[in-house]
């Protein structure tokens, strides 16, 4: 590739930055432009539109799964149900609301992906601060904010996530023994920060009509079918790997969507071709823009660049090496989409590794699994970077596009600025102690 090109790439990419952030143009239809211009000046073409959805393909069909799985349980009824006891559970206390969000988020985010859980909670969210009298944004914010960490609990609580442990070799079980625990501490850092962040809602009292009791479910045969779905998925998670066919979290996300349209056309509630519409194409298109400017920005060699760098300025010095990569990808990760950034990140830390001699080259390619425990704070720091970054702005993460989705689609569009307000003290927070983690896993590995 030429350096007129490379140069073009670098200048196309920063122009759908800018865009994003100043809301100049829709996020889907600047990153469409970009790469349409790439491709008329050659920089993109075929093999690489391929090589993106090789890639892509796991975290997409994960995210795709969740949502369909998301949509089809939302005319169950369980979520009014859910609204309904959770209003009861919070008495009234917004303080009590909060903490209870993050208990919510939390559980729903270890068996789910972040931007499903977003989906999913919304309307719970929406109805209960209607109910406390309070202005529904800043509890969603912090949803997508809760749903990013939270993300970090198991291999599918966030697609960065799982392109980062499946680069690592790490199965959900291997997962959760090794890496879990700095999710946890990534939420608990939150909760000090409610008070500050959330004044408002952290001080509401309201006085709570009596009598609230949640509707009885209406369908129960459909609500247990699509429960069932939810089931299958996250049994596969848990257990797919055992299977005589081992089964990976995409392709159990695939199964359990799979049934889930079953339920739907089997108990006549609405037609399938009525769930389609609802699914959030245009963060998946986003994300699958992004992902091909990973893919062009590798031709250019600027990633394998990045990699001698590392190995130049840090030598075997690993831990100093992760503590980089946690601030640089973090850095990165706020203004860029931490799925393909994490992708690219996997790619640069590879070829370190490679340098380091620690693995052999064919490290590089895709499948290796014979990592070295030396390479685990390196790993992970670049996960925890890329996942938590992406809390600073309202593009970092697919759980933020979500939550700007629903708060617009409410009349209450957020902007940029008014999301960092928010996301970047909370970023700064759990990136300090995501460096703390780490450096406890170096002197345990």
């Amino acid at each position: 590739m030429s350096e007129l090109q490379t140069l073009l790439i670098c200048a196309v990419f920063g122009a759908v930055i800018l865009a994003i952030a100043f809301n100049l143009l829709d996020m889907a239809l600047a990153a469409l432009l970009g790469l349409c211009l790439l491709t008329l000046a050659g920089a993109v073409d075929h093999k690489d539109v391929m090589n993106t959805v090789g890639a892509s393909d796991g975290s997409l069909s994960l995210l795709f799964g969740g949502m369909v799985v998301a949509r089809v349980l939302a005319p169950t009824g369980v979520f009014e149900n859910l609204g309904v006891r959770f209003l009861v559970m919070t008495r009234g206390s917004g303080r009590r609301f909060l903490l209870l969000l993050a208990a919510l988020v939390s559980l729903v985010c270890a068996i789910l992906p972040n931007a499903t859980t977003v989906i999913l909670l919304a309307p719970v969210i929406i109805r209960v601060c209607e109910a406390l009298e309070l202005d529904f944004v800043g509890p969603l914010i912090l949803t997508a904010i809760l749903s990013n960490a939270a993300g970090l609990l198991t291999l599918v609580g966030d697609p960065a996530t799982f392109l980062a442990g499946q680069a690592m070799g790490l199965s959900f079980l291997d997962y959760l023994h090794r890496v879990s625990l700095g999710g946890v501490l990534a939420i608990a850092v939150l909760v000090p920060l409610m008070p500050a962040l959330f004044p408002t809602v952290w001080k509401a009292r309201r006085t709570l009509p009596a009598g609230l009791t949640p509707k009885p479910i209406e369908n129960k045969g459909f609500c247990a079918f699509a429960l069932a779905s939810l089931g299958v998925m996250v049994g596969l998670f848990l257990a797919g790997e055992f299977l005589p066919n081992p089964v990976i979290p995409p392709a159990a996300a695939i199964v359990g969507a799979s049934l889930a349209l079953l339920a739907i056309h089997a108990s006549r509630v609405e037609s399938v071709d009525a769930v389609f519409p609802d699914i959030d194409w245009k963060t998946l298109l986003f994300i699958f823009c992004m992902m091909c400017y990973v893919q062009v920005f590798t031709k250019t060699g600027v990633l394998s660049g990045l990699s001698r760098t590392m190995h130049a300025g840090f030598s075997d010095n690993v831990l100093l090496a992760g503590f980089a990569l946690l601030g640089a990808v973090g850095l990165i990760s706020a203004f860029l989409a931490n799925i393909p950034v994490v992708a690219a990140a996997v790619l640069t830390v590879k070829g370190y590794l490679v340098l380091l001699n620690m693995v052999p080259e064919e490290a590089l390619g895709l499948g290796f699994a014979d990592w070295p425990d030396a390479s685990l704070p390196v790993f992970v720091a670049m996960m925890f970077g890329g996942t938590l970054g992406g809390n600073a702005t309202i593009i970092g993460a697919s759980s933020n596009l979500v939550c700007a989705g629903v708060c617009a689609a409410r009349g209450r569009p957020v902007s940029f600025a008014g999301f960092m307000r928010y996301g970047v003290p909370v970023t700064l927070c759990q990136l300090a102690a995501s460096a703390a983690y780490i450096w406890a896993l170096s002197k345990l590995v």
